[in-house]
This record gives structure tokens, C-alpha cells and sequence, in this order.
């Protein structure tokens, strides 16, 4: 089965820690990412708890780990061994409503992969309990760390079986992770194959000084060739405009950033791993945890906040023995700030002063891939939101209407007005202002009364969540952008229906 996967040879960390696992021992092993460390964990955890019977709400394997995005990567890289051992497993994480994961607790899941947060929340109310649990993995813990997680993590070991196996797997070995491991693995035997400042073999710096007048169109020239690229920005704001300005311009890119709902996350993260889109517009949400093949190359149109970031960032390219490239645009009066960086990362970058045309950037890019009409693009391409008709943005008394075809039409109404709206095909229209959302188009929701007064209802990937328990997945095609943007702008209390 691995095989038939590609995956012929162990890498280092799988070759040192595997043998371990099997015997029962516990592991700590080092690695940075994309070493390997899913299936180094993933084969011996599913060999141990092969043949046993699954329990409802009786986990008898865990896996803990910092980000939505992991968890399903997790899932997705043991699906077929888990499938063709008979084991069930599910992935437990926020963001979501818990109903899903909660029934299938209750049906009976052998393998558990959990981020901590929503993990307590369910234990809390009795959803779940982990008292045979066998297998405990600690994936990314030095992401936990950084995030605040192991407080939880430590609560949640207390929780399991004492006898029982601990893996962890970290880039770093420091400060709280080191307190975990005394606390928590007995005699653990351990690996350490590399470290997060070792540079990557296969991977290529480089340090592009660029006149600000030059640096849009330089961004759009890394962005336009034929291969696959993630391009980092410091905010949420950035990562969705500058998606926006590339699919514009004829290259198709999709984002990913914290203010997506987790549909909208899983969406446009899989038009990218498909090839739907060859662009990833993020910020460092994509930095740890998430692994796409065949990606050539990093950009860091904003320069990160410290070294970490900058190793992380990069560590989404060269993966898994593939060579790639990264770039690091650099405004002049940030080449100090900058270089400090690149050495605490133990990285010696190639240097150029770049403009529009530059031939460092066409040997990188190499021939630019045909650019594509915006209306033809891809689906999961972002999209600005289409301009919105005087009679349905303005507050006050009266009604605003507004329909398209394929679309979906909202209506609002004034002081003290319900907004509601229905869809042209299907969907559930968007809700009236006063920031509790309606039921989104394309089946988006967000249930229940406003939260507040005044203002204008969640856009985009917020709007999932805003109301009262609902959550669901989102169009990103123009027509549901502008059915969102223009749904019920009422000037008073509104309640979507």
C-alpha cells in the first residue's frame, strides 16, 4: 500500500524511530518538518492497536497536535492504513460545530487525532472519556508550546492511562516540551535527525531587495509561473487582497488565513493541493502542519517576525527530498532587520537589487503560465465581491433588492426590520444587518439572532460562525460574494431567517 503511494524508502527520522514505536518504547524524536514524522508515528501507532474492539466514546489511540489544518492532513495520510486495518478514526478540532464529531464518538472511533481545545471541551461535557487509550502522540510540540496549548496537553495526559505509550515529535526539545517529556514519557529512547535551524540540502535562499514602486509587479511575476507557490503575507487583510489582485490580473489564487470559516479553509486548501489553483495566498496559519506536494516555490512577500517563522514558512517547499526555491522580498530600509534574520536561521541567502523583468526572477519562474480571465478562473479562486446596487448597501427605512442570475437575492429593510433572503437555486439567503448572519448562500449558515446592534452582518468566512451554533461551507463563485455583500442592510436590529 505504502508503495503504491510512492513511499518506497523510510526517511531518517522514520528509519531511527519506527523500530522503537513497534517495541512498545517511548519516543522522542527531533525532526523538522516535512521529515516524516506522520507515518514515523502513524505505522507503529496502527500497528498496535490493530485487531482490538472499538469502544463508543472509548478512543484507544490519540493524536494531539496544534492546527486545524494538521489534524486533517493527519487524517488524510492514515486513512487507507487505518481503512484497510478496519480501524475507525475522526479528527476532532474548533472552528466547526461539534455534532459530527460527537456522534461519531459515540458510534466508536479507535484512533482520535485532536487538537486540544475543542478535545477539553468535549471531555468537559462527557462526550468522551480516554481512560483506554493506549497510544499518545504529541505531533508539532514545539508549535503547541509557542501557541499556549501545553497547559491543556498536560491536563489531557493526566487523563489517560499512566502504563501507556508516548510519542513525541518535535522540532525543538526546549523549555516546556522538555517539561512534558519528564513528566510524562518513561525512559524514552531518542532520535534527533536534524534540527529546525539546519538548513534544508535541497532548498535555495534568496534575498530580493525591491524599490516599492517595483514591488507589485514583481510579486505577480513570482506568482505567474507554472508551478505551484505559497506566497506569505504578515496579515489577514493582505493574504485576501492580494489574492484578489492575482486572480484579477490572470492568476488564479486562492487564500488561506484565520478569518476563513473552516469550510472555506478546507475548500480552497484542496483547490490548491489539487492544482485547481497553482497560488496559496497565506498567512503564517500555513506555515506548520500543512504539506502539498510539489511545491517549488516560497515567497515571503512580507519578511517574517523572527526566525522560526522564516524556517517554518520555508519548510513548505523542498519536501520530502524535492528540491525548491525561496524568496524574500525586502523593502531597502529592511536589509539589516532582515539579514540578522537570515543568520539566526543559520541561512546564507543569495542577494539581489530586482525590478520588473528582472532576470534573477525569470530563472526562477521560468515561462509564465497563460493568464486566465477572472470569469473563467477556477471556482475556488478568490474573487473581489461584485459592487453593490445603491437601493440594497444604504440603512434607513425602505427596502433594497437585489437579484442575479446563478446568484442568490437578499433584501433588507429598515429601523427595526428583519432582513432575510432567499437564493435563486438552492441556497439559503443571507441574513439581515446588525451582525448576527443569516443562512449564507451556497449553503453557508450562520443561524440564530444577532449578537449584537447596528453594524453590518460577518463577510466571507466569519459569517459561518457569527450566529448560534451554525456552521457549513461557502461559494466562492462572484455571485455568492455579492449575494453576501449586499444581503439585508437594514439600519436597525435585523434576524436572519
Amino acid at each position: 500500500m505504502l508503495a503504491a503511494r510512492g513511499i518506497t524508502d523510510p526517511t531518517p527520522i522514520q528509519a531511527a524511530a519506527i523500530p522503537d514505536a513497534l517495541s512498545g518504547r517511548d519516543v522522542l524524536g527531533r525532526g523538522r518538518t516535512g521529515s516524516g514524522k506522520t507515518l514515523a508515528f502513524g505505522l507503529p501507532l496502527l500497528s498496535r492497536i490493530a485487531g482490538g474492539r472499538t469502544v463508543t466514546k472509548r478512543p484507544r489511540a490519540l493524536v494531539l497536535l496544534p492546527t486545524r489544518e494538521l489534524a486533517s492532513q493527519v487524517r488524510d495520510a492514515l486513512a487507507p492504513l487505518a481503512e484497510a486495518l478496519g480501524l475507525r478514526q475522526t479528527v476532532v478540532y474548533g472552528g466547526v460545530g461539534q455534532g459530527r464529531q460527537a456522534e461519531a464518538l459515540r458510534q466508536g472511533v479507535d484512533l482520535l487525532i485532536a487538537c486540544p481545545g475543542r478535545l477539553e471541551d468535549l471531555l468537559g461535557q462527557g462526550l468522551l472519556d480516554l481512560d483506554r487509550v493506549e497510544v499518545t502522540v504529541l505531533d508539532e510540540a514545539d508549535h503547541m508550546s509557542d501557541l499556549g496549548f501545553l497547559p491543556a496537553v498536560r491536563r489531557l495526559l493526566r487523563r489517560t492511562p499512566r502504563d501507556g505509550q508516548r510519542l513525541l515529535f518535535s522540532a525543538t526539545l526546549d523549555g516546556e516540551v522538555d517539561r512534558v517529556v519528564k513528566e510524562f514519557l518513561h525512559d524514552p529512547v531518542t532520535h534527533s535527525v536534524d534540527t529546525a535551524q539546519e538548513p534544508v540540502p535541497d532548498m535555495t535562499h534568496h534575498v530580493f531587495t525591491v524599490a516599492p514602486a517595483d514591488r507589485t509587479a514583481v510579486v505577480h511575476e513570482l506568482a505567474a509561473g507554472q508551478g505551484r507557490s505559497m506566497l506569505f503575507t504578515r496579515t489577514k487583510h493582505a493574504a485576501r487582497k492580494l489574492s484578489r489582485q492575482l486572480t484579477a490580473a490572470g492568476i488564479p489564487a486562492t487564500e488561506l488565513h484565520g478569518n476563513l470559516s473552516q469550510p472555506a479553509r478546507d475548500r480552497n486548501l484542496a483547490g490548491f493541493a489539487s492544482g485547481d489553483v497553482r497560488v496559496l495566498v497565506a498567512t503564517d496559519i500555513a506555515a506548520r502542519g500543512i504539506h502539498v506536494d510539489d511545491v517549488g516555490l516560497v515567497v515571503h512577500v512580507d519578511p517574517p517576525a523572527e526566525h522560526k517563522a522564516y524556517t517554518h514558512r520555508s519548510g513548505r517547499t523542498a519536501r520530502a527530498g524535492s528540491a525548491g526555491d525561496v524568496v524574500t522580498l525586502v523593502a531597502p530600509a529592511e536589509r539589516s532587520e532582515v539579514a540578522s534574520m537570515t543568520r539566526k536561521a543559520g541561512i546564507k541567502p543569495r542577494t539581489a537589487d530586482v525590478a520588473s523583468g528582472a532576470r534573477e526572477i525569470r530563472a526562477l519562474v521560468g515561462e509564465p503560465a497563460p493568464r486566465v480571465d477572472p470569469e473563467d478562473g477556477p471556482e475556488s479562486a478568490s474573487r473581489k465581491p461584485a459592487p453593490q446596487p445603491a437601493g440594497g448597501s444604504s440603512g434607513g427605512s425602505g427596502r433594497g433588492r437585489r437579484s442575479g442570475s446563478g446568484g442568490a437575492s437578499g433584501s433588507g429593510r429598515g429601523s427595526g426590520g428583519r432582513g432575510s433572503g432567499q437564493p435563486a437555486s438552492g441556497g439559503r439567503g443571507s441574513g439581515g444587518r446588525g451582525g448576527g448572519a443569516g443562512r449564507g448562500s451556497g449553503g453557508e449558515q450562520g443561524s440564530g439572532r444577532p449578537r449584537r446592534r447596528g453594524g453590518g452582518s460577518r463577510s466571507g468566512g466569519e459569517q459561518a460562525s457569527s450566529g448560534a451554533g451554525g456552521h457549513g461551507t461557502s461559494s466562492h463563485s462572484a455571485a455568492a460574494h455579492s449575494a453576501r455583500s449586499t444581503a439585508g442592510r437594514g439600519g436597525g436590529r435585523g434576524r436572519g431567517r
